[in-house]
């Protein structure tokens, strides 16, 4: 067995999600305790959360994390620098922003590299760091590609495969998403610089999609399903 593979290390690969539309505050309060107990790498929350989360969270090793611009990316360069601004000052201590997918579709290299780099300033300056979300169901391999290569000149701590909310139209008229795909997830590994991890989101719901996704080289992964996986990682003998 893998000498590395240990409870902890597992939990710490895990953002517990909490960024469901519907969810209250009782909903992201209960959600932190169950970040706290399993004590995973971080609770995602909505911005507005951010200093309920905190609360929650202090005296834990497990860090806030808020998203910027999601789940579309269609706020302005300014409102995403603001947005991530204000959630750090609000006590995040990591950012998770959608680029704007349109522009990456039309081309535009000049603004979404512009707009990656000046969040990443930011959180670099304000002691944070930054994942940035392709939302790759809407993207091509050359998308994914051109993504990959800003972002290793860039340098911000993470690309992330999903926001979970990415629905595209399928052939019989549902939506639905792939998500964090074996192919993207090793397309993004071979295509970036060693130093730019990888995090997997949406579709990893169970331990072993947790350690196939890990074999790919990812070392964080957006979850939901925390209890779930961590359980069944106990029920095992991963301790």
């Amino acid at each position: 067995m893998d000498q590395s593979l240990t409870l902890r290390s597992l939990a710490k690969m895990i953002d517990h999600s909490l960024l469901h539309p519907t969810l209250t505050d009782a909903d992201i309060l209960k959600g932190c305790e169950v970040a706290r107990r399993y004590e995973v790498a971080a609770a995602c929350v909505k911005p507005y959360a951010v200093p309920l989360c905190r609360a929650s969270l202090a005296g834990s090793g497990v860090k806030v994390c808020s998203v910027i611009g999601f789940p579309h990316g269609n706020s302005t360069t300014a409102i995403k620098v603001a947005e991530a601004e204000q959630a750090i000052q609000d006590g995040a201590a990591e950012i998770d922003m959608v680029i704007n997918i349109g522009k990456a579709l039309g081309g535009d290299w000049y603004y979404v590299r512009a707009e990656i780099e000046a969040v990443n300033q930011t959180c670099v300056y304000n002691g944070a760091i930054l994942k940035v979300i392709f939302e790759t169901d809407y993207l091509q391999d050359m998308h994914i590609l051109q993504l990959c290569r800003i972002c290793s000149e860039l340098g911000p701590a993470f690309i992330k495969t999903s926001t979970g909310y990415g629905f595209v139209k399928q052939s019989n008229g549902d939506y639905n998403y792939q998500g964090a795909t074996e192919h993207v997830l090793s397309l993004m590994r071979r295509s970036s610089a060693p130093e730019v991890q990888i995090k997997a989101a949406g579709g990893v719901r169970t331990l072993d999609q947790l350690l196939n996704v890990r074999q790919l080289g990812v070392t964080r992964c957006g979850a939901t399903a925390t209890e779930a996986i961590l359980d069944e990682a106990r029920q095992r003998g991963i301790s």
